[in-house]
């Protein structure tokens, strides 16, 4: 039987978008996005503090590369930020395969490769791709014919990707092979009732179960990707529920992203908070997720 638990307000903004949660373990910091509002987040859970970058277009998502710089996916392509000056200088530009479509969703392999998808803004079918960037910026579609790419996470053994294209309600899986980025075998792992709201953002914990923001469902669902089986459900004061992550010291934590878009009058009202970021402790611990691993730039 799958265990209910609620989760509680960490930090209050009414944020138009709110997405893209990543933890950075090495500073203990929460970076996401409001994708609407065009701007970055770096939200510090012990001081309260959330450093604000503002961007010249929708950004899709962030992962950290070092200590002072990130990747951010804008409208036209990958970009490089620096967190201390605010520069923003291209990295891999996309312009010509981003026609009629920005970027979305995005994180790391275990290689450090960066995984970005793709959206229709009229969120027509099969407009989209997912596309993987290498660490000297070249860039590989890996997925065609997408709608709105959205969660991407590995599992711990490097052997197996779980990926979300929104609109189809399901999580796939695919056989990784980690030294060249290739995927294959395609299948379904978990197909999710409409009644539960769409699949958004996703997470993995150290038990390699997902863990999905379920956008119009009010609600953070915990999937086992080998039975199908919801194992928890994490209720969330807000509509559309769009990310995760685990954090915290001990990555006991799970930091939810949220949207205040969307909404009728009468969820405007039972939700007052949507927008906002919020967290629970599940009883589960997440994974290290990985950074940007750059040919410019050393790991520190």
């Amino acid at each position: 039987m799958a265990i209910n638990l609620k989760a509680e307000l960490e930090y209050e903004i009414p944020a138009q978008l709110g997405e893209g949660a990543f933890w950075n373990y090495k500073t203990q910091e929460l970076y996401w996005i409001d994708i609407e509002s065009k701007k970055v987040n770096i939200y510090n859970p012990n001081t309260k503090l959330n450093r604000v970058f503002e961007t010249n277009s929708r950004v899709g998502t962030i992962v950290p590369t070092d200590k002072k710089d990130v990747l951010i996916a804008l409208e036209d392509g990958v970009y490089n930020l620096n967190i201390n000056s605010g520069e923003c200088t291209p990295f891999t530009k996309m312009k010509n395969e981003l026609i009629g479509c920005r970027l979305n969703d995005g994180k790391c392999d275990p290689s450090g490769r960066f995984w970005v998808g793709s959206m229709h803004f009229q969120q027509e079918e099969g407009k989209a791709n997912l596309y993987m960037v290498n660490a000297e910026g070249e860039l590989e579609n890996k997925k065609e014919r997408v709608t709105i790419s959205n969660g991407i996470v590995w599992t711990s053994d490097k052997k197996t990707m779980y990926y979300i294209d929104t609109p189809t309600s399901e999580i796939k899986a695919y056989d990784y092979d980690d030294e060249t980025g290739n995927i294959s075998n395609e299948r379904v792992a978990v197909t999710i009732p409409l009644e539960l709201g769409f699949p958004d953002g996703m997470t993995i914990d150290d038990e390699n179960m997902l863990w999905v923001g379920m956008w119009n469902g009010n609600a953070v669902i915990r999937f086992n990707p080998n039975t199908g089986e919801i194992l928890q459900t994490i209720e969330v004061p807000a509509h559309n529920v769009t990310s995760c992550a685990f954090g915290g010291e001990n990555l006991e934590i799970l930091y939810i992203t949220t949207a205040s878009l969307d909404m009728t009058d009468e969820e405007q009202k039972n939700y007052p908070l949507s927008g906002s970021v919020f967290k629970v402790i599940p009883g589960v611990k997440g994974v290290e997720s990985s950074f940007f691993k750059s040919s410019s730039k050393n790991e520190n």
